[in-house]
Parts: structure tokens; C-alpha cells; sequence
């Protein structure tokens, strides 16, 4: 028998491409859980492949280590999040819809991550984990959008400081909002209510005009009485 009908024999059975991408989601999806246990620094390929039930050669025909699928994760996050805010940009001038849509794409990313949002916040600002570096990413992708569709729709552009102000108050928000709710779970109704209004706030104060903030003063509820 030759060498190369042997190397056939003994090898597996060739994977469709649809039998591939599956295996390819299985680690992907364990290294999400495992991200969610661990962080990023607790993270190696051997909790994965334990995590997925598959043999070590099985994830290298995939991967080449740990952070590659971890990227995979990360991505899927980012893209998340700046579709949800395409999507809430689109369709409005009107600056406390505007406000309301931001919250909620913000609020709607974050419950799709369920336990992985613990660590995702917790490692936001330390410059040794890859999730600070796609979190900038994020933002960069962010403030090109708004800026785009600010000048699209005719309104002043934002200055980079009112906008950044912007997008890290949306993001503190996120993080109280998720932080008492069960992964997965609706934040509770009232603090929901309570965020969206802190939002709207510092939204028209930092990306709105003149003429946004006077109709906003006209609105019950959205400013206390003196």
C-alpha cells in the first residue's frame, strides 16, 4: 500500500464546508464562555477545547491560539454594537428620538452578551487586554458615524470632546443598567426609564443645538422643575 492511500485511510473523513463553519462556531462559542468565566488573561486553549468537547487537533485546524477565536468573539461584539447604532441614527433628526434610539442599541447590545458583559467592562479600560483595543475600535467606527450623519442631516457636527463625553456617558449607562439585571434578562422598567432620560440629557447638551435644547424644555418630565 502506498504512503498516500494510507495517510487517506487513517485520516478523518473529509468536512463539508457547512460541517466546518459549525466546528468553527462551537469554539467560538466556547471561548466566549470561557472569556465570561475567566476574562481574557484567564483564557488558553486547553479550557476551550474542555469547554467545546473537541480534541486539541481539532481546534488547531481552526486556530493557532487562543486569542484568534477570542478576536472572533470581539468582532462579533463590535459589530454588534456600531450596527445597533447605524441603525439608531438612521431615519431622525429629532434630537430626544435620537437620544432614546442611542440608549436602547446600547441596552440591546448588551443583553445579547449575557455573562461575557462582566468581563467585557471590566477589562474596557486596561491597555494589556485586546478588548481595550477593540473597544477603540468600536469608538473610532462610533464617531465616524455620528459625525457622518450629522453633517448628512445638516446639523453641527460635534466637537471630539462633546462627542467622546457622549459616547462614555452611553457607555457608563450601559453599565449600570446591566449591572443589576440577570445576563440575558430586561433591565428593570424604571431605571430603564430613568437611563433613557439621563441619556437624552447628556445628549443634548453635548451633541445638541440651541433650538434642541428649548423644544427639549418644553417636554414633561425630561428636565425637573425648579
Amino acid at each position: 500500500m502506498s504512503g498516500d492511500s494510507a495517510a487517506v485511510r487513517r485520516g478523518r473523513p473529509p468536512q463539508t464546508e457547512e460541517q466546518a463553519e459549525e466546528v468553527r462556531a462551537r469554539i467560538v462559542d466556547a471561548t466566549a464562555a470561557v472569556f465570561a468565566r475567566e476574562g481574557s488573561r484567564g483564557l488558553s486553549v486547553a479550557q476551550i477545547i474542555e469547554q467545546a468537547g473537541l480534541a486539541r487537533p481539532t481546534f488547531y485546524r481552526y486556530f493557532g491560539n487562543a486569542s484568534e477565536p477570542l478576536r472572533a468573539v470581539l468582532d462579533a461584539s463590535n459589530d454588534g454594537l456600531v450596527g445597533g447604532i447605524r441603525a439608531a441614527l438612521a431615519g431622525t433628526d429629532e434630537p430626544v428620538q435620537l437620544g432614546i434610539r442611542l440608549i436602547d442599541a446600547y441596552v440591546d447590545w448588551a443583553r445579547g452578551h449575557g455573562p461575557m458583559l462582566r468581563p467585557l467592562f471590566a477589562e474596557l479600560h486596561d491597555p494589556g487586554s485586546p478588548v481595550s483595543a477593540y473597544r477603540e475600535r468600536a469608538l473610532d467606527d462610533i464617531r465616524d458615524l455620528v459625525r457622518k450623519t450629522f453633517g448628512e442631516l445638516g446639523r453641527p457636527v460635534p466637537a471630539a470632546l462633546d462627542l467622546d463625553a457622549a459616547l462614555h456617558v452611553c457607555e457608563y449607562v450601559v453599565y449600570r443598567l446591566s449591572a443589576g439585571t440577570e445576563p440575558g434578562s430586561d433591565p428593570d422598567p424604571a431605571l430603564a426609564t430613568e437611563a433613557r432620560i439621563t441619556m437624552i440629557r447628556v445628549l443634548l447638551v453635548t451633541l445638541g443645538t440651541r433650538d434642541d435644547l428649548a423644544y427639549a424644555m418644553e417636554l414633561p418630565g425630561l428636565f425637573p422643575d425648579p
